[in-house]
């Protein structure tokens, strides 16, 4: 494993803003302006890769692989939303979360988030061989059919 110093139990916790940016009728998620189904995961997504990626190692980093997310109450503009997150198992490069979060009132979500640990160079080697790929099918002329 190329994790360092991560175990099952680690917490992460974080607060963020409603804003009009984060709500529905923004993101184009809904049509109301209250917080959004896409802002939370992102909010995951961010607080769950920041509890990780200082214990990398140099040329490794985490991407987002799965997230199974329950909105469970509204929350409207001008609310602080609090997360917190915690490694629930560790196999091999995969890290799995269970996140919760809660405005001033209630519990307002719960997220599953799974993260794979890559390899930086491996993984931009194969983002730059579909651009490769998509070059060379864009210049290729048409059939002659």
């Amino acid at each position: 494993m190329t994790l360092r110093e991560l175990h099952v139990g680690d917490v992460a916790e974080a607060t963020q803003e409603v804003t009009a940016e984060r709500s529905a009728s923004h993101i184009g998620s809904g049509a109301l302006r209250v917080y959004a189904s896409p802002a939370m995961a992102l909010f995951v997504e961010q607080t769950c890769r920041g509890l990780v990626e200082a214990r990398l190692p140099e040329g490794k980093t985490t991407v987002g692989v799965e997230l199974h997310l329950r909105h469970l109450a509204p929350t409207p503009l001008g609310s602080i939303v609090r997360l917190r997150a915690e490694v629930v198992a560790l196999e091999g490069e995969t890290i799995d979360f269970l996140a919760k979060l809660w405005d001033e009132e209630d519990q307002v979500g719960e997220v599953r988030h799974r993260r794979r640990v890559v390899d930086v160079e491996r993984f931009l080697r194969r983002v730059e061989a579909k651009l490769a790929q998509r070059a060379a099918l864009a210049v290729e002329p048409p059939s002659e059919e």
